[in-house]
Formats: structure tokens, sequence, C-alpha cells
């Protein structure tokens, strides 16, 4: 299903179908509503029997479908790990790590198509210290011209024929207790769509390689 096509939490149903209008039946009172009766009163017995148990049993009630995805994701490189985070990223965002160094960084390329546009997308997952360190990171890294972790293109770890440059295209990043995932997303051969490229990145932040 396509995301634009979803909306979550509506929970919409059709209305019932109305019975139509007439005198009463004979049969409304025969076998058939009995056993209807019977079959609501079974059903009614479970739910409370199911609710004394405290809702564990393994018959419990089916949990609702998760949301679909609207991209495909193909592994292009990686994931990478490395314990020398300040190695591997640049300006005032290398800085941070000399004096807050992370416990690990995982990075990972993936490829997706919208249309005719294909894109190129870095998944990097910074484990810091303490949930403290993760958001001062994070507050840094959101900040234009302070820098960022190198995504593998950058620092010549994948060799990817015409790949963008993913630090001119989108970036998102969101805080996971005392890990940090940053998302650089950005179109190959020029192709523009900035809400595609946005819901690109919303997506690619539940890949976390590593996490």
């Amino acid at each position: 299903m396509v995301s634009a096509q979803f909306t979550p939490g509506r929970g919409d149903t059709a209305p019932l179908p109305r019975i139509p209008a007439g005198p009463p039946s004979r049969r409304a009172g025969g076998p058939l509503l009995k056993a209807a009766g019977l079959v609501a009163v079974a059903v009614v017995a479970g739910l409370v029997w199911w609710l004394v148990r405290g809702g564990s049993s393994d018959e419990a009630p089916p949990a609702a479908q998760s949301q679909a995805k609207e991209f495909q994701f193909v592994v292009s490189d990686g994931p990478v790990g490395a314990t020398d985070c300040a190695a591997n990223s640049y300006s005032q965002v290398r800085q941070f790590f000399t004096q807050h160094p992370c416990q690990r960084l995982t990075r990972a390329l993936y490829t997706t198509s919208s249309g005719a546009g294909r894109a190129l997308v870095s998944v990097a997952v910074v484990a810091m210290p303490a949930p403290e360190d993760a958001q001062q990171l994070k507050k840094l890294a959101d900040t234009d011209g302070t820098g960022n972790v190198n995504d593998l293109v950058r620092d010549g770890t994948a060799k990817i024929p015409g790949a963008p440059k993913l630090a001119d295209g989108d970036y998102l990043s969101r805080v996971t207790g005392a890990s940090v995932t940053i998302v650089l997303s950005a179109f190959f051969d020029g192709h523009s769509d900035e809400a595609t490229l946005q819901r690109i990145s919303k997506e690619a932040l539940d890949l976390a390689p590593g996490a």
C-alpha cells in the first residue's frame, strides 16, 4: 500500500446493511434465532474468560497490522562497523567525538526507487555512552554547517558509479535511547523530488543497521 493512501488510526468501517422493513416473520422466533442466541452467549463467555486470564492467552485477539512501506531498500554496501567516530566524521561533529567518544558506529548504503527516480541512502547509527550524549550529538548534527558522520561514499569505502553527493541531499535524524540514527538521501542523475526524498529518509530511519 502507498503511504499517501494510508491513514493511520482512522479505523472506519462500512455501515451495516439495513434490514428491509416488513411484517414480522414467524421464523424470527424459530430455531435459527435460538442458535444465534447460543452463539452470542458463547462469544461473550469466551471474551469474559480471556479477560479474566489477563489477556495473555495464546488465543488473544490478533494485533493490528503494521503500516505497509512505500519503498523497498536494497543494500549497496555495508553494514560497516567502527569504534572511532572521530576518525569517521568531520568538522564540529568530529571535534565533538574527540571529547565525547562513541561506543560504536555502524554505517550502510541502500538504493531505492520511486517512479523514474533512483535514490542512494546512507544510514548511520551512532551508539553513545548515555542518552544525554546522544541528544547533544543530534542537536549538533542537526545544525547546518557543523559537519556530520562520513557516509561510505564520502570516505571512499563504497565505489558506486554516478553516486550523488549525499551531503547535498535530504537529512534526517532520530534519537533512540543512547543511539542516534542519521539518514542522508539523494537522487541519482540530478533527479529532483524533495517531497519523495523526505519520505524516503523517513522510512530509512527504520533500517538502522546494527542498532
